[in-house]
């Protein structure tokens, strides 16, 4: 039996249609002989999240959106997506939607509530929550700092003016003759430093010989500290402490009259016969001088004075 022409266009087309279903499918992640289930989760917002969407658990895909919707009172998103029947996680289970990256829009995950006694059947409901993305991320760290910017602009600005208030005619005179004057006193500074070099250049042998007479005096002085640290200092404090102990003794034998300078120092004997001494002898001067024949004899022929009849 012989088909015909168009018998065999028809079988070569529906064969390329159902070639081209299989391959669809496989190039999105899905198999034709797999059986999924449908699941539901509502949002607030899903800008980004597209239909055939996937859908992953730690990053592995179980499957896609299938569907976006509103609800019926207009105050939510509904969207629903397909996984693989084989799933064991729970209906407590969250549908987290997060972006996929910068241009990769935004994907759902599942954060999974393991409960084999419980697995999740078509139709349920799952709790959704949406996270973050970079972007959001971004514009919640910019909106402080943007705050912060225009704050500070604006102080700046408050600056200036009143900068160009303060900074009139008269000001800037007097802050270009400042400048003037702090510009000659650095040329001065200039100056004042080419004469140090020329005369550290001109006296430099003679600093290189006062150095050297410095680091002489040193030595010298480190001699010296080395021949005083030689010296037995605390025997010879010990000999002075003990040689005025016994000085402190001298003295205070002498105070209580003992020994011969203690009773010379002490006793009025000897100077009442000092007085007595000191008397005779002014009162022997006294008669020396004005008879002097009576204890000088000289005489060439050997003549002898007359006894004096003075009594004294």
């Amino acid at each position: 039996m012989k088909l015909s022409r168009e018998v065999k266009t028809a079988i070569l087309v529906i064969g390329c249609i159902v070639m081209f279903i299989f391959g669809f499918n496989y190039l999105k992640g899905a198999s034709v002989f797999d059986r999924n289930i449908e699941l539901h989760t509502y949002y607030n917002e899903v800008e980004g999240l597209m239909l055939g969407a996937k859908v992953t658990i730690n990053g592995l895909s179980i499957g896609k959106v299938t569907a976006i919707d509103l609800n019926e009172d207009y105050s939510k998103i509904k969207v629903s997506f397909s996984v693989s029947d084989a799933m064991n996680f729970s209906k407590e289970s969250v549908a987290q939607l997060y972006e996929a990256g910068l241009i990769g829009g935004k994907a759902i995950a599942i954060l999974p509530v393991i409960d084999p006694a419980q697995p999740v059947q078509d139709g349920d409901l799952l709790m959704g929550e949406i996270k973050p993305g970079l972007t959001e991320l971004i514009n919640q760290q910019v909106a402080p700092l943007q705050n912060k910017i225009e704050v500070l602009l604006t102080s700046a600005d408050s600056l200036f003016a009143g900068v160009s208030n303060v900074l009139n005619h008269q000001t800037q005179t007097n802050l270009k003759e400042s400048l003037a004057g702090f510009t000659l006193t650095i040329q001065k500074i200039n100056d004042l430093t080419t004469t140090l070099d020329r005369m550290l250049r001109v006296n430099e042998k003679a600093m290189e010989t006062s150095l050297s007479n410095i680091a002489t005096t040193s030595v010298n002085l480190e001699r010296l500290s080395d021949s005083l640290s030689r010296i037995k200092l605390a025997e010879t404090v010990n000999a002075f402490k003990n040689t005025a102990t016994q000085l402190s003794a001298v003295l205070a034998k002498v105070d209580q009259g003992e020994g011969s300078l203690g009773k010379l120092l002490q006793e009025d004997t000897l100077y009442d016969n000092l007085n007595q001494s000191s008397a005779a002898l002014e009162a022997l001067l006294s008669d020396l001088k004005e008879h002097p024949k009576r204890y000088v004899h000289f005489s060439i022929f050997g003549r002898k004075e007359k006894p004096s009849n003075n009594t004294n």
